[in-house]
């Protein structure tokens, strides 16, 4: 479920890029969840074919995924259902730290053509040549070609996904086989639209190939009771949709940006950061060569801990770093032991590091650190004991160790708990008062922490939206004749519009910990 404020945010952005059409469309997804056509049409009071065409737009653009579910009792006929991918909408104010991403990696050619993915969501290849051309007038085909093939091996785009897959769905009385209960136990909790995501998506040894075969068969799937790309997944579509999928019902292969790839790199980013601050450079070098050496699984972003590397793969990595080359292997060592790694003891001792418990540090840090800002010192002192303790604390005991007059204790324990922070136990006594127990909830914390930040990222597109509205006249003034008074308010605004953007991007930086790693 997405948070209300998320709803908000998510809304304001595709509004921004795409219309209040798009948006009204986007939102009653968000908010109803997943639809078919003639419901979205009812929910929205909107024409059917402006419908569609939001529907038309949001999928070419990654944001909506069609899916299709066979009706119990009538064989032939399959409804056609629509899911709204809130974090594909979230990518879209990522763009900026995708590009360069790109820039940096592969240089601006390559920049260039992804650019053109994130603006117009998917495109052949062809298309992506011929968007080349148009911008320089003279591009050379095989220039692109080399482009796109150094985007495809770093993994930066993808094949996109089936247009409609037929999904079916969860039954609660399919038996779970006694080896292997917990996998039976993980699969029955999947919702329909995370099967839809499975079935839509291409398999591996597909996902970035250049062969143009068809997708679905390269899947294994039985023509006859599934969809493919063009004449057999045409037949099995209901009318009422067939505009809508009708853009993507062709052979041609489209590709779109890979935001899980771009997700590792910030994950990457973003732990080697905190180690850097929290312990040392050499140890935030050291981590950087095993988050690289760590392979391109696509499970990757979910993995708790990277694969075990032996010593020596370690080393080669960290000398080929920026500040590695002074590092001998004793050096190595100490920074493997400092980010608290695991070994494998075998002929060449193997270290393994926790991502997972990285990530939450920061997580914790992040919360800690705006307990500090919001609620003043006492109240940080006593959220950061109860976080570490774990388990339900008295409320004598949290102020005799925090150094606070019970009184004022009592008060900011239930400031917090009334903020959902903190959860409380109330044991009722004989005699009054009763007895509380506090302890940190993480879900229950993270997940208000987080709608706190789509609130403050909301604001602040806002506060932009707003000064460049208010300075709409100005701005449209050619530079040659912006002088004296005028030049100084373009000034000005260029500067705000600069910190906004700069604390836009730290703002991401933290929603992006919370809701992806």
């Amino acid at each position: 479920m997405v948070s209300p404020h998320g709803i908000l945010l998510a809304a304001h952005v595709i509004s921004s890029f795409y219309g209040e059409l798009c948006c009204k469309v986007c939102e009653c997804l968000l908010r109803r969840g997943t639809l078919k056509l003639d419901e979205i049409v009812r929910f929205t009071e909107l024409s059917r074919q402006n419908v569609v065409n939001c529907l038309r737009v949001l999928i070419h653009q990654n944001c909506v995924q069609a899916f299709q579910i066979e009706q119990e009792g009538a064989k032939a006929l399959r409804t056609t259902q629509y899911m709204v991918l809130f974090d594909n909408i979230m990518h879209k104010l990522r763009a900026t730290k995708f590009m360069q991403i790109v820039s940096e990696e592969l240089g601006e050619d390559c920049r260039g053509i992804i650019v053109g993915l994130i603006q117009h969501g998917r495109l052949s290849l062809d298309q992506i040549i011929d968007r080349e051309k148009q911008k320089t007038g003279s591009f050379d085909d095989q220039v692109v070609r080399a482009c796109f093939m150094k985007l495809l091996s770093a993994r930066f785009i993808e094949r996109c996904p089936v247009p409609g897959p037929l999904v079916t769905p969860p039954t609660d009385d399919a038996p779970a086989k006694k080896k292997g209960a917990k996998s039976a136990k993980i699969a029955e909790q999947k919702t329909i639209e995370q099967l839809a995501l499975e079935a839509a998506a291409p398999v591996e040894s597909m996902r970035f190939s250049m062969d143009m075969g068809d997708i679905s068969e390269e899947k294994g799937e039985e023509s006859t009771e599934s969809p493919t790309v063009g004449r057999k997944r045409k037949a099995i579509v209901l009318d009422s949709d067939d505009d809508v999928l009708d853009a993507n019902r062709k052979i041609e292969v489209l590709w779109r940006v890979n935001f899980e790839e771009f997700l590792w790199r910030l994950l990457h980013k973003a732990c080697i950061s905190y180690v850097k601050t929290r312990i040392n450079n050499e140890a935030s070098i050291v981590l950087s060569a095993i988050l690289d050496l760590s392979g391109r699984s696509e499970t990757r972003l979910k993995a708790d801990k990277s694969p075990y590397l032996s010593i020596n793969d370690i080393y080669d990595e960290v000398i080929k770093k920026d500040g590695g080359v002074g590092m001998d292997l004793e050096r190595v060592q100490t920074s493997l032991e400092q980010l608290g790694c695991q070994t494998l003891s075998t002929d060449i001792e193997s270290y393994s590091v926790d991502i997972k418990s990285i990530v939450q540090m920061a997580q914790n840090e992040e919360v800690e650190s705006m307990i500090l800002k919001r609620y003043g010192r006492e109240a940080y002192r006593i959220f950061r004991l109860v976080s570490k303790a774990g388990r339900l604390v008295e409320t004598d005991k949290i102020s005799d160790s925090t150094f606070v007059e019970k009184k004022e204790t009592t008060k900011i324990l239930f400031q917090l708990w009334k903020d959902e922070y903190l959860h409380m136990e109330s044991i009722a006594m004989v005699r009054p008062p009763s007895f509380y127990l506090w302890k940190v909830d993480p879900h229950r914390y993270r997940k208000k922490f987080l709608d706190e930040m789509y609130h403050a990222v909301l604001n602040l597109r806002l506060r932009i939206t707003h000064e460049q509205d208010q300075r709409k006249d100005v701005l449209q003034i050619p530079k040659d004749k912006l002088v004296g008074e005028l030049r100084d308010k373009v000034m000005v605004y260029r500067i705000v519009r600069a910190t906004l953007e700069r604390s836009l991007m730290d703002l991401d930086d933290a929603v992006a910990l919370f809701h992806h790693f």
